[in-house]
C-alpha cells in the first residue's frame, strides 16, 4: 500500500470507516485501496437489511460470520469498506447502502458523481 496520504472524496484524507467490524481491504480500518485491490474496496458505506440481502443475492455473502478470513459477518447499521462498483450496482436497481464521505476514498468518483454520493450521504441521527 502507498505511504502517501489517500483521499476522501471532499479532497481531504480519508478517515476511518469502521473499527469494530473491522473493515478496509487491508483490514485497518479504512477504505483506502492500491494496484493490489482488485474489488476497489472504496465505499464506506452503513449497512441496512434490503442491502445486505442485494449482495447475498448476488453472490457476496457479507452476512454469515467467516473466522477463517476474521470476518464477523455483518448487520444492519454496521460500516464497511464496500467494492464500489457493487455500490453503484446496488444504486442503480434501487438499493441505497448510504455513504459515510469523509471515509469514502477519492477513487470511487471515477464511477459516480460527487452529487450522487452527497446526495446518499449518511446521516447519523439527531
Amino acid at each position: 500500500m502507498t505511504q502517501t496520504t489517500q483521499l476522501n472524496v471532499l479532497g481531504e484524507p480519508l478517515i476511518p470507516c469502521s473499527m469494530d467490524p473491522l473493515t478496509g481491504f487491508f483490514r485497518n480500518g479504512c477504505c483506502q485501496t492500491d494496484a493490489s485491490d482488485r474489488g476497489s474496496h472504496v465505499v464506506c458505506a452503513v449497512m441496512t437489511s434490503e442491502f445486505l440481502e442485494f449482495s447475498l443475492a448476488k453472490g457476496n455473502d457479507l452476512i454469515t460470520p467467516r473466522p477463517e478470513f476474521q470476518f464477523p459477518g455483518l448487520k444492519p447499521g454496521d460500516r464497511w469498506c464496500l467494492c464500489g462498483l457493487r455500490w453503484v450496482e446496488a444504486l442503480r436497481e434501487g438499493v441505497v447502502a448510504q455513504v459515510v464521505l469523509e471515509a469514502t476514498h477519492e477513487k470511487i468518483l471515477d464511477h459516480v458523481s460527487l452529487e450522487t454520493l452527497v446526495h446518499h450521504a449518511y446521516r447519523a441521527p439527531a
